[in-house]
């Protein structure tokens, strides 16, 4: 008999549900609006997802949550800075009292990178680093195929490093504000907004990735030099990353995963910000694109499967 598998991505604009069977094939899919009311209205939300989910493909034997940011280890709290409604609560908790199956959360950038390294882009390589540049930045490790979370859970927050004063001073960029509380944070460079702000900067402007990728290809000097200086500081952050962490290959998500020239540009950035010797990882796009969410939370919940399979044996 087919289990049923749900697995649920949770974004600041979105909640998308998507059925799997155990091979990880999808059934059934659905989006939401995220509710922006309070915690109530975000777990009635979901709950009500898997209830639709449960009535057109039958039962979820289990079911996974990719969620932006972690859980403080020292009150079991969610800590956010893209979806406030969960700000100080014990989201994991709620949503397994209500939903009633096996339920497993965590982060949604995690779960890409589980997603992208169990039959995905980096499925060859022993370990990657996924990182999702969007709304915001972050990754997850894998190593195996298996997820390392670290001491906090919040292995792969790479977006709310800071980045050296130095590096902004030699783009004359701004020590912008981030929504974590800190100032001068990666994620408000590198991500959509990121780049966005950095033309803005240059050239007074708004325009989103391919916007200003369309006026950098028409020859605009602003749009080119945006582009330039959102991949150095991204290419050093990459370089960082390699340093601390050394993975096989790093696999982009979100919505600038889309721009080419990263994959044509990334790898030879990285490399000349890495001491002499040292090469950039194969820099890949994401092999399930907007689905490797819900796919990265269907592994994760795939996982409680197996995990009571090896017991009951």
């Amino acid at each position: 008999m087919t289990r049923i598998i749900h697995g649920i991505d949770v974004g600041g604009t979105k909640i998308e549900l998507v059925s799997h069977d155990e091979d990880l094939t999808p059934l059934h899919r659905r989006r939401i609006d995220t509710p922006t009311q309070g915690i109530q209205e975000f777990i009635e939300a979901v709950v009500g997802l898997v209830e639709e989910a449960d009535d057109c493909v039958g039962a979820a034997t289990a079911v996974g949550v990719g969620i932006p940011g972690f859980v403080d280890p020292r009150t079991g709290c969610h800590v956010s800075a893209n979806i406030p409604a969960l700000r100080g609560h014990r989201v994991a908790r709620m949503l397994q009292a209500s939903l009633k199956q096996p339920v497993n959360v965590a982060n949604d950038c995690h779960c890409f990178a589980l997603s992208e390294a169990n039959g995905g882009a980096a499925a060859r390589f022993d370990s990657m680093f996924g990182l999702v540049i969007g709304t915001g930045a972050a990754g997850g490790y894998c190593v195996n195929g298996r997820l390392l979370k670290g001491r906090n859970g919040a292995l792969g927050e790479t977006g709310h490093t800071p980045i050296s004063a130095a590096v902004l001073q030699g783009h004359g960029l701004p020590i912008f504000e981030c929504a974590c509380g800190q100032r001068g944070c990666l994620e408000r460079y590198v991500s959509g907004s990121g780049l966005r702000a950095i033309y803005t900067h240059l050239s007074d402007s708004q325009l989103d990735g391919q916007g200003i990728m369309a006026l950098a290809c028409a020859g605009d000097s602003a749009a080119r030099q945006a582009l330039a200086v959102h991949l150095d500081i991204l290419a050093s952050s990459l370089a960082s990353l390699v340093l601390h962490l050394d993975p096989g290959a790093i696999v982009l998500g979100g919505g600038l995963s889309k721009l080419s020239h990263l994959y044509e540009e990334l790898p030879e950035q990285v490399t000349r910000h890495l001491v002499r010797g040292l090469i950039s990882p194969p820099i890949l796009p994401p092999a399930f694109g907007d689905a490797g969410g819900t796919r990265g939370a269907a592994v994760l919940a795939l996982s409680l499967l197996r995990a009571e399979d090896a017991r009951a044996c």
